[in-house]
């Protein structure tokens, strides 16, 4: 029998993370192992259950979430870390994917979207819809000109297949979706996808996201 996907919910707000709780707790293959109160018990309680997956808010007392994200990263690389945020916050989920978040989620996901998330992040996966994706990079301000210049002269090295499945990728499209829109095999896709993330220096399939939205691409 394979072993649950080990989560803990950090997030200042009891009903938060009760809600969030009564998503997960039914699901056979999700464990709860911790919850915290504050971005340094976040920390604290990552390193000491090595979860597969930390549900992190990005506002909390203490330590605020983009430095307990960093703390993560460093102390406990193994564990993905999906950023919960509402709208308005763009600016601080931008630096928090920068940062190697693993993607982020509305606070008022829908219990499928929450599940869904969470089981992309534990198999290494990014965690981007179309919806919450595009929104949100609408919400980033637009990029300084040398920002986009850097951007651009990044994406420059791709091929124009490469091109076309980073931006799908951007759109919050899974290999899947990618594979059928282009009449390419999902092997292929990974192939590409890969490549993309090798040639651009990304760690995961959001920060190659936000260098499209940099670049002005997403239309």
């Amino acid at each position: 029998m394979t072993e649950p996907i080990r989560v803990l919910i950090a997030d200042d707000d009891r009903l938060v993370r009760a809600g969030i709780g009564l998503i997960l707790q039914p699901l056979a293959d999700v464990e709860i192992v911790a919850e915290a109160t504050n971005g340094r018990e976040a920390v604290d309680l990552t390193v000491r259950h090595r979860p597969q997956v930390v549900l992190l808010d990005i506002r909390m007392p203490v330590m605020d979430g983009l430095a307990a994200l960093r703390e993560i990263r460093t102390l406990a690389p193994d564990s993905a870390v999906l950023v919960l945020t509402t709208f308005g916050e763009a600016e601080y989920v931008a630096e928090a994917l920068a940062a190697g978040a693993a993607g982020f989620l509305l606070k008022d996901s829908a219990v499928d979207e929450l599940a869904r998330a969470v089981r992309a992040a534990a198999a290494g996966e990014a965690f981007l819809t179309p919806s919450i994706t595009r929104q949100l990079l609408d919400q980033l301000p637009t990029a300084h000109t040398s920002q986009a210049t850097d951007a651009g002269q990044r994406l420059a090295v791709l091929s124009e297949r490469e091109r076309e499945v980073l931006i799908l990728i951007a759109q919050g499209l899974s290999n899947v979706a990618i594979s059928e829109q282009l009449w390419i095999t999902e092997g292929t896709v990974k192939t590409h996808v890969s490549r993309i993330f090798t040639k651009l220096d990304c760690e995961n399939r959001v920060q190659a996201a936000l260098l499209v939205h940099r670049a002005g691409l997403l239309g």
